[in-house]
C-alpha cells in the first residue's frame, strides 16, 4: 500500500509538474509574441541577407519568444509570400534549433538555482497585474508573459521536489552500453512525441538529472532523443501543408536527425569534452547545466556540419512536394544564358508574356462558365500569373545589369506593363467569381447568355497563345462586348427594382460583371500592344537558344 500511495503521489506531482511547465510555457510564449508585435516580421524579413546574419536572427528571435514553432511558421509565411527564399529561410531554421536550446539553460541556470516561490509568486502577480490593467496593448501581452515565467518556475520546482531524494527509491536506466543508450534515446523521444513539446522533455530531464536518477550521459542520451522528437511534430505539421511548410518541416527533421546522430556516436568523448571546457571556464558540476551545455553544443555542432551542403540542401528541398501550380508557375522562356544576347532575351521576355497571357485568360474563361467554378481554382492560375509576373520583372532586372543598347531597353516598360495588364486580368477574374459566388444563378436575365458569348468571342481574338486579332477587330469587338454589358448591367437592375430578383443577389452579380469588364479590358490592352509588334513570335515557335 505504501508502495502505491508513494507511486501515485509521484505521478500526480509529475504530471502536475508538467502541467504547469507547459502552461508557463504557452502562456510565456503568446505573451512575448504579442509584445513583440511586428518585431519578429522586422527581423526575419531584414535579418536575413548572409547565412550568417539568418543563424543569428533565428537564434535571437526563437530565444526570446521561446517558441521555434513561432518562428518556423513566420517563416514559412514569408518564403510563401516570396519574402525570403528557401536558402534564407533554411538558416534561420537552423539557428532556431540552436535557440531552442535556451529552455535549458532557463531551467539549468533559474529554475534549479534560485528560491522558487520567492521568484515565481511576485512574477505571477506582477504578471497579472499587468494584464489586468493593460489588457490588449503591449503591456497587457507583457503581463501574460511574465505570469508565464513565474507558472513555468512553478512547473520546475514541483518536478524538482519529486524527483529529489527519489534516486534512493528507482532510477531510470544509466548503462553506457548500446541497448542502454539506445533505451535512454527512446525514453526522450517518446516523452516529446507524448507532451508535444521538446522543452517539457528537457525540464524533467534535466530536474531528473538533478536529482539524481539519471547519470550525466544517460539524461545526455534522453536530451538527444528528445531533440529527434521534435521531428514528429513537424511531421504531423506538414501533413496536408503548403509546399514550402513540407520543405521546411523536411529541413527541420534532416537537421535533427543529423544532430541527433551525429552527438549519439560522439557521446563519451563530447561529455569528457566538456566537461574540461567546464572545469576551464570554472563553472560548477551541477548535472543540469552540463546538459544545458550539452544540448547547445551538438546543435551547434549540428550548424556546423551542415553549412558545407546548406546549398545542396536547398536545391534537394526545392525540387521536392511540388504543386502543380509551382510547376506551371516556372518560367518556359527565360534563360539567363539569353542575357548576352539582348535581342534573344526580348524574345524570350515576349514569349514567356504570351505564356502568362494564356494563363490569365484560361482564368478570365473559368469565371464565365455556369455554374460557376470555385475560387480555390481560380485563385491558384492567379498566383501562378502573379509568380510568372515576379520572374519577368527578375529577368528584366538582371537584363538591365547586363547593359542592352539604347534601342531595345525601350521595348522593357511595355513588356512589364503586358506583364502587369495579364496578371490584373488574373486578379479581377478571381474578383468575379468570388462576387458571383455570393448568388446561384442569374434566371430570368436574357441578356447574361449574351454577355457571355460576347465575353467569350472577345477573349479569342485577344489570346496571345493563339493569333491575335488586329487593333480594329479588338476594337470593335471590344464596343460589342461593352454594348451587351450596358444592356446586362440595366436588365439586372431593373430586375431588382421590380422585385424579380433579390437586391443583394443583384448587388453581387454586378460586382461580378463588373469585374469581369475590367479583366476583358486589361486582356485587350495587352493584346494591342503585342499586336503592334510585329517582331513578336508565337508562342510556339522555335527559338534560335531552343528554349
Amino acid at each position: 500500500m505504501t508502495n502505491l500511495t508513494l507511486i501515485s503521489g509521484v505521478v500526480g506531482s509529475l504530471v502536475g509538474g508538467v502541467g504547469l511547465f507547459l502552461l508557463g510555457m504557452g502562456l510565456m510564449t503568446d505573451g512575448l509574441k504579442l509584445a513583440a508585435g511586428p518585431a519578429l516580421q522586422h527581423i526575419l524579413a531584414h535579418s536575413t541577407k548572409t547565412p550568417l546574419r539568418g543563424l543569428a536572427s533565428g537564434m535571437l528571435v526563437t530565444a526570446a519568444v521561446q517558441s521555434s514553432g513561432a518562428v518556423t511558421v513566420a517563416l514559412i509565411g514569408f518564403v510563401n509570400a516570396g519574402l525570403l527564399n528557401l536558402s534564407q529561410s533554411l538558416w534561420v531554421l537552423f539557428g532556431a534549433n540552436v535557440g531552442s536550446t535556451m529552455t535549458g539553460w532557463l531551467v539549468a541556470l533559474v529554475g534549479l538555482k534560485f528560491n522558487i516561490e520567492a521568484l515565481a509568486l511576485p512574477l505571477i502577480g506582477l504578471g497579472m497585474l499587468l494584464r489586468l490593467t493593460g489588457a490588449g496593448s503591449r503591456r497587457g501581452a507583457l503581463g501574460t508573459a511574465l505570469a508565464g515565467f513565474g507558472v513555468l518556475f512553478l512547473g520546475i520546482d514541483l518536478l524538482k521536489n519529486t524527483f529529489s531524494g527519489l534516486s534512493t527509491e528507482f532510477t531510470f536506466p544509466e548503462g553506457t552500453g548500446v541497448r542502454d543508450i539506445l533505451v535512454q534515446v527512446l525514453i526522450g523521444f517518446g516523452l516529446t512525441v507524448l507532451m508535444h513539446s521538446s522543452g517539457a522533455s528537457m525540464a524533467i530531464t534535466l530536474t531528473a538529472a538533478q536529482g539524481g536518477l539519471l547519470s550525466v550521459q544517460g539524461a545526455a542520451a534522453v536530451v538527444i532523443g528528445a531533440n529527434i522528437g521534435t521531428t514528429v511534430t513537424a511531421l504531423i505539421a506538414a501533413i496536408g501543408a503548403t509546399p514550402n511548410a513540407r520543405r521546411a518541416a523536411a529541413a527541420h527533421i534532416l537537421f535533427n536527425l543529423l544532430a541527433g546522430s551525429v552527438a549519439l556516436l560522439l557521446l563519451p568523448w563530447m561529455m569528457d569534452a566538456l566537461d574540461a571546457l567546464r572545469e576551464t571556464l570554472g563553472m560548477a558540476a551541477a548535472p543540469a547545466a552540463n546538459l544545458a551545455l550539452f544540448h547547445t553544443a551538438f546543435n551547434v555542432l549540428g550548424v556546423l556540419l551542415i553549412w558545407p551542403f546548406a546549398a545542396q540542401l536547398a536545391h534537394f528541398l526545392q525540387r521536392r512536394f511540388r504543386s502543380v501550380e509551382e510547376d506551371e508557375a516556372q518560367p518556359r522562356f527565360l534563360d539567363m544564358t539569353t542575357l548576352a544576347v539582348p535581342a534573344l532575351a526580348l524574345d524570350a521576355l515576349e514569349r514567356e508574356v504570351r505564356n502568362m497571357g494564356g494563363i490569365a485568360l484560361r482564368t478570365v474563361r473559368s469565371a464565365l462558365l455556369v455554374p460557376v467554378p470555385s475560387a480555390a481554382s481560380l485563385a491558384r492560375n492567379q498566383q501562378v500569373a502573379a509568380r510568372l509576373n515576379q520572374a519577368i520583372a527578375d529577368f528584366i532586372t538582371q537584363l538591365n545589369r547586363a547593359g542592352m543598347p539604347a534601342d531595345n531597353a525601350t521595348r522593357l516598360p511595355e513588356i512589364l506593363r503586358m506583364a502587369r495588364y495579364y496578371e490584373a486580368a488574373a486578379e479581377l477574374a478571381v474578383e468575379a467569381i468570388e462576387a458571383a459566388g455570393e448568388v446561384e444563378t442569374v434566371e430570368g436575365i436574357a441578356s447574361d447568355a449574351s454577355f457571355r458569348n460576347q465575353a467569350h468571342a472577345l477573349l479569342d481574338q485577344a489570346d496571345p497563345t493563339g493569333t491575335l486579332a488586329d487593333t480594329a477587330s479588338l476594337d470593335a469587338s471590344l464596343r460589342d462586348f461593352e454594348n451587351d454589358y450596358q444592356i446586362f448591367k440595366a436588365e439586372l437592375l431593373e430586375a431588382g427594382a421590380q422585385g424579380q430578383f433579390p437586391v443583394a443577389g443583384m448587388d453581387a452579380r454586378l460586382r461580378a460583371a463588373s469585374a469581369l469588364r475590367r479583366a476583358l479590358q486589361q486582356a485587350v490592352k495587352a493584346a494591342r500592344m503585342l499586336g503592334a509588334n510585329s517582331q513578336a513570335a508565337p508562342a510556339d515557335a522555335p527559338t534560335a537558344t531552343g528554349v
